[in-house]
């Protein structure tokens, strides 16, 4: 991705070095917890939200150095949210005749408050509809490129356009919706729910790849399949069957990989909010 010497945006808080007041933060075993049911395809924020009720706590700084590697990495990340919000700008003019509401990317290491709750770097990248925020520990791009074999600057990219996609739908209300859906719906119906919502976030990030490539000349030979391998890499089927040798699709909540590879190339051909909709999608 050509992003060096271009312009970053300013809605990034740097919480790197932080920690939580002691009493705040998440046990040993509730992070391994977290990490098993990610793993299986479980959203681990709502997790956060049922062992984390507790009193608020401080967070606390502490001592923070860090290296080169991940000060370039952070410079990255903020030319990514630039163009993020260059592209949905323009988006939300056209489409509907308002202004963006732009988010705020929360940098963190090791655990972050947020008003989902408390979560660590094993949650993984996250959006917090309740506070209109992204965060992400930058170490997650060392867990893209080992853990789940998707190196390269793009499927960080990727990534990170998928979680703002989260917060065009919470702007469009479709996040409310969605949740006010939860009583009526069985587990498994819920599930399938919440998979038709991130697919729509992987439509979004293909849609910002389009618009991003026509406003910037962002791309470069292979960054689309360092996408498409990333989102290939954290399909429900996959991290599933890595984790337990089986797969259980009831349990399914972000889609597979080949669902969510193909969403992404659909908003990235496309390039139109409209042909986003994967609530009234027969096949996905």
């Amino acid at each position: 991705m050509r992003w060096k010497g271009r312009q970053q945006s300013g809605n990034v808080d740097d919480r790197r070095g932080r920690g939580i007041k002691r009493g705040a933060g998440l046990g040993v075993g509730t992070i391994i917890i977290l990490l098993i049911a990610w793993m299986m395809g479980a959203n681990p924020l709502q997790l956060l939200q049922q062992v984390q009720e507790q009193n608020p706590q401080a967070e606390v700084s502490g001592d923070y150095q860090p290296t080169a590697e991940e000060e370039e990495l952070a410079d990255f990340v903020k030319v990514v949210l630039q163009d993020t919000e260059d592209v949905w700008n323009e988006q939300f003019q056209k489409e509907f005749g308002t202004d963006y509401e732009e988010p705020q990317l929360v940098l963190f290491t090791q655990v972050v408050r947020s008003a989902c709750g408390n979560a660590s770097s094993a949650t993984g990248p996250f959006y917090c509809p309740a506070d209109r925020k992204a965060y992400i520990d930058l170490s997650f791009y060392n867990d893209l490129k080992n853990r789940f074999g998707a190196p390269g600057d793009f499927a960080m990219a990727y990534v990170i356009a998928h979680e703002i996609g989260h917060h065009v739908q919470n702007l469009m209300g479709i996040s409310e919706k969605v949740q006010g859906m939860r009583g009526s719906l069985s587990e498994a119906e819920y599930n399938q729910m919440s998979v038709r919502v991130e697919l729509q976030a992987d439509y979004f990030a293909g849609l910002w790849a389009h618009h991003a490539q026509r406003m910037n000349n962002i791309l470069e030979e292979g960054d689309i399949e360092e996408a498409l391998n990333a989102a290939n890499a954290i399909g429900d089927d996959r991290l599933q069957k890595q984790a337990q040798g089986y797969v259980v699709p009831d349990a399914f909540t972000h889609g597979t990989s080949e669902q969510r590879m193909r969403w992404f190339r659909k908003g990235y051909q496309s390039g139109s909010i409209r042909d986003g909709d994967t609530y009234g999608a027969v096949n996905l």
